[in-house]
Parts: C-alpha cells; sequence; structure tokens
C-alpha cells in the first residue's frame, strides 16, 4: 500500500488537521506492514499557486518550453506523480475562513491536469485518478451541520472531479469554542479514526 498524506495547515506542529491526518496514517500503516508513506507539508514549504505564468507553462508544448517553465511544471508533475502512484490519500483540511486553505487549493490545481488526471469526453468531464481512497481529516473551529458546510463541497467537488469519489470525512469541530468543546471535537475524530476500517 502506497499512503500518501497531505498536510495543509500553516500552524505546524499545533495543528489539529495534521495531528488526526498523522492518526489516520499511523493507524493505515500498522494495519498494513510494508506500507509506504509519501508525507508533503503544504503548511511548511507550500507549492506555487497557480498564476499567468504557470499558466503559459502548461499550455506551451512541452518540447518548446522554456527552462523556467519546464522548471514550473516539473513541480506540479512531481505533485501529480504522487497522487497516481497513492492507493490512499489523507488530506489534512483545517477550515480557514469557510474554505480551504490556499495551501490544499494550490495542491488541487498542480494536480488537476487535462488529460492527465481528467479528460472531457462526450458525456462531460471524466476524472482519471480512480481506485484510490481518500480520507480527508477535517478540522474546524466552530460546529456545521451537513447542510450548510462551506467546506467540505467544495472538497468533495475536486474529489469527485479527479476520479476520487470514495472518500471519508474525519471531523474535529469546535476547535475555538472553547477547552471543553474542543476536547470533545478531538475525541470525536479520534473516535472517528479509530473505526476505519
Amino acid at each position: 500500500m502506497n499512503i500518501l498524506q497531505i498536510n495543509s495547515s500553516v500552524r505546524g506542529t499545533q495543528s489539529e488537521s495534521s495531528r488526526v491526518a498523522n492518526a489516520v496514517v499511523a493507524k493505515l500503516a500498522a494495519a498494513n506492514p510494508g506500507a509506504t508513506v509519501t508525507v508533503r507539508d503544504l503548511g511548511a514549504n507550500p507549492h506555487p499557486v497557480l498564476d499567468e505564468a504557470a499558466l503559459g507553462a502548461l499550455f506551451t508544448p512541452a518540447d518548446q518550453r522554456t527552462a523556467e517553465q519546464a522548471a514550473r511544471m516539473a513541480l506540479d508533475d512531481t505533485l501529480i506523480a504522487e497522487a497516481q502512484a497513492a492507493d490512499v490519500i489523507v488530506l489534512g483540511a483545517p477550515m480557514y475562513n469557510f474554505g480551504m486553505p490556499i495551501q490544499l487549493k494550490a495542491w488541487f490545481d498542480a494536480i488537476a491536469r487535462a488529460g492527465v488526471t481528467f479528460r472531457y469526453t462526450a458525456n462531460g468531464p471524466e476524472g482519471l485518478l480512480k481506485d484510490k481512497q481518500v480520507i480527508v481529516a477535517a478540522a474546524r473551529g466552530g460546529i456545521y451541520p451537513a447542510d450548510a458546510d462551506p467546506q467540505v463541497p467544495h472538497i468533495r467537488t475536486l474529489l469527485n472531479f479527479l476520479g476520487l469519489t470514495d472518500h471519508t470525512f474525519i471531523y474535529s469541530a469546535a476547535q475555538s469554542m472553547g477547552p471543553e468543546a474542543a476536547a470533545q471535537g478531538q475525541a470525536e475524530a479520534d473516535a472517528a479514526v479509530a473505526e476505519l476500517a
């Protein structure tokens, strides 16, 4: 089993989403002796955001790219290769201002490449990152009912678009609502990790 862990919090060792993601990966690795684990910490080492230069490189044929463009595409290629090689992807996804961190969005922007991780067909887009499990460690300061969660639908849409349709969300909620509520949110996340098959 190849496990890819993506941490996107900027809080370092204080990150609750990374703590939960670490627990998920530890459980998966213990249940699958010999598993390989790749950890990419986008909070500590952010991936470049999608900008005009990156788009220019993306839409320039590979044999016509400048050295700078080739180097920029190589950064995205590395992330794509990691996602393609993974059997399980574990995303640490804190909620910042009702959405995902820019660090995580930059990862999605990097791996969403037409003809590689998705393609357009006569019946609409088809995701090409199939047969993988995704577990999202979603930490948030408040409590959001499923029908009013501002973050999760966006993440689900991106995952489904890429063919990553087998996804599980583990929530550590109420992290900004005082020590007791935060502890309860953490305990509920830990219980969800323990129940993972």
